[in-house]
């Protein structure tokens, strides 16, 4: 290994280390953080890392491929054909109203018309990694912004491979002379050849997926080792990569076809939860990659040119995608968060300028600004949905207090606040309303948050992390603190700063599983409510009385089995970090709970357990 990639690896991580926390203690999220973080090292500024220009995407381009490939096992036939409406017509509407725009611009301004529909094309797409990162923090993906902006990035995805296929036919109008570059299986073919090999090597993917990966796989999971089965995944995914780069194709759609291809498959979470880790890591550092290969030395020889098409990309796609929106029936909370959120340019339009200057369509000259313009786009947009986060929205939208006249009478009537009102904050919030206990509520969904003061309730909008909102809603005054958002990071983050801002409220915290509840004990909470656990056990209880057991003998064994797993659980908290240990005291655990609830049995009295059976013995009498 040479000495050259560790010192790239170190600055690298170490830049992540260092601006992520800043960004998120800041409220500006990850994705923001890995962006300034290349900046900062990138060679404008310090210089520790490259040259200007593309060459250093290399070094984290593979954190896309592996996005792509697991966007294709997500991308299941029944849930395409579920959101067929929403996909299909939020996502021609966006691609082709930007397409027809940008090309009607890029024409005006000196473009061949070759030129200016590739360009169009590829400025029509937009970053899933920036975006669905983004909504997965704040917490939106199922809010309707979030599951609009993933329509229209699934029609994207999808849309690649006709573009891909088309470009090598207007590569036969385009007048740029050849250049040199490295040599591949398309280089020298005319351009019908090349949309031809370009659509056999596709469906090539799709047949080795069927009749090779998945016979593969299942030979790998008969071996049962875990960590083999994990290099089977990686190998699956660097060699369709690879075959495709031989191919001179898009690395990235190749992976996503053969996740497409195993979307059907049985080892489908299988592969997700093996290539999960290093999908986050390699993402990050392709963030990273992108602040750090922004041209700023062609920016400060060409500002006014580049920040030009910058402003008027993302003020064509945000229109178009306001329009669609519009047309969709969002409110305006979600439109906005929906138009800002995919304003800016994607990832994959890194491939298709790519391909577009190996076809010879645009020169190498419009290529770098392109390249720049699409990394710059990207780095704009967290700020843009931070922007609207903190002035657009409180000023515009859904307001985040109600009127002062009525502060006094929430903080006194109002002891408790729910964070996040979805199926699980909602059963909590409904409950405690119906016993005569009043709750401020606190969620992110702007259209729930609507719903809801129409039904009675007194709603907050904004994100819970917040300490402006956390005070605006009486977390100085209230007692108890129920975090029920969906997102485990979420309601860990609101743990920490209440802690910090609110010693004197008692938290209450959602969480969905059992490593969850191991996160919260480590950060000194003492009230968590697993999902899973209550509802398990109820099903249990049933199962039991259909079996023949007493009602109350049933009830009595499943509220002592949660007493002994909540003890169990704190014990276990702090051997989970060592495999072996961790199974050695789980099985000793379980066989403790066994001979607890078998004791409980013969010594607790259960003469009269019958009594919560009553109404099968009426009939006795």
């Amino acid at each position: 290994m040479s000495s050259a990639f560790l010192h790239d690896a170190l600055i690298y991580l170490a830049a992540a280390v260092v601006f992520v926390p800043i960004a998120k203690k800041m409220g500006m999220g990850s994705v923001l953080g890995y962006l300034i973080g290349g900046i900062i090292i990138g060679p404008f500024f310090f210089g520790f890392v490259g040259a200007e220009g593309k060459d250093i995407m290399h070094f984290a381009e593979f954190g896309v491929v592996m996005m792509l490939f697991l966007i294709g096992l997500e991308l299941e036939p029944e849930k395409f054909w579920r959101m067929r409406k929403l996909i299909l017509g939020t996502g021609i509407m966006q691609m082709g109203a930007t397409t027809l725009l940008c090309f009607a611009i890029l024409s005006i301004i000196g473009f061949t018309w070759p030129a200016a529909l590739a360009c169009g094309l590829a400025l029509a797409m937009s970053s899933t990694a920036i975006v669905m990162q983004t909504l997965r923090e704040k917490g939106l993906t199922k809010t309707q912004a979030g599951k609009s902006s993933f329509a229209v990035l699934l029609f994207q995805d999808i849309v690649v491979i006709p573009i891909l296929a088309l470009l090598p036919l207007l590569a036969a109008s385009a007048t740029h002379a050849p250049s040199g570059g490295q040599s591949t299986f398309l280089t020298g073919l005319p351009g019908w050849a090349q949309t031809v090999t370009l659509l056999i090597a596709v469906n090539a993917v799709v047949l080795i997926g069927h009749f090779v990966f998945v016979p593969f796989l299942r030979f790998i999971a008969r071996i049962r080792l875990r960590e083999l089965f994990t290099a089977a995944s990686l190998l699956i995914v660097i060699g369709t990569a690879y075959l495709m780069i031989l191919v001179g194709l898009s690395p990235a759609l190749g992976t996503f076809l053969a996740g497409l291809v195993l979307a059907t498959s049985e080892f489908r979470h299988e592969l997700e939860s093996d290539i999960e880790p290093f999908k986050g890591i390699l993402l990050g550092l392709f963030f990273i990659a992108v602040g750090a290969s922004i041209n700023f030395k062609l920016i400060i020889d060409n500002p006014l040119e580049i920040m030009a098409l910058v402003c008027g990309v993302i003020a064509i796609k945000s229109l178009v995608l306001y329009a669609t929106g519009k047309i969709s029936g969002l409110s305006f909370d979600q439109n906005m968060i929906f138009s800002l959120g995919l304003g800016q340019v994607g990832e994959f339009a890194f491939v298709l300028f790519a391909f577009i200057a190996q076809l010879h369509i645009i020169s190498a000259r419009a290529s770098d600004v392109m390249m720049g313009v699409t990394a710059i786009s990207m780095t704009v947009t967290p700020l843009l949905l931070l922007l609207n986060e903190r002035l657009i929205l409180p000023q515009l939208g859904t307001r985040e207090a109600v009127e002062e006249s009525q502060a006094d009478y929430i903080e006194s009537e109002h002891p408790v606040i729910i964070a996040g009102f979805g199926h699980f904050g909602s059963t909590i919030g409904r409950f405690l309303r119906a016993s005569g206990i009043n709750a401020t509520i606190l969620d992110n969904d702007s259209d729930r948050v609507e719903l809801l003061r129409n039904m009675g309730f007194t709603v907050f909008y904004g994100d819970a992390t917040r300490l402006d909102i956390l005070k605006s809603a009486g977390a100085d005054q209230a007692r108890l603190l129920i975090a029920a958002i969906d997102s485990p990071e979420i309601n860990l983050d609101l743990v920490d700063k209440t802690k910090q801002e609110f010693p004197n409220l008692t938290v209450m915290v959602r969480a969905k599983s059992r490593l969850d509840a191991y996160e919260l004990l480590d950060a000194g909470v003492e009230n968590i409510y697993r999902e899973s656990l209550d509802t398990s056990v109820r099903l249990g209880v049933d199962a039991l009385i259909k079996l023949g057991f007493r009602k109350y003998t049933a009830t009595r064994a499943g509220q002592n089995f949660i007493k002994y797993d909540e003890e169990a659980l704190r014990l276990l908290a702090a051997h989970r970090h060592d495999q072996s240990d961790y199974i050695f005291q789980t099985r000793e655990q379980i066989s403790i709970q066994e001979e607890l609830l078998a004791n409980d049995r013969e010594v607790v009295p259960n003469i009269h357990d019958h009594a919560w059976d009553s109404e099968a013995y009426k009939g006795q009498e």
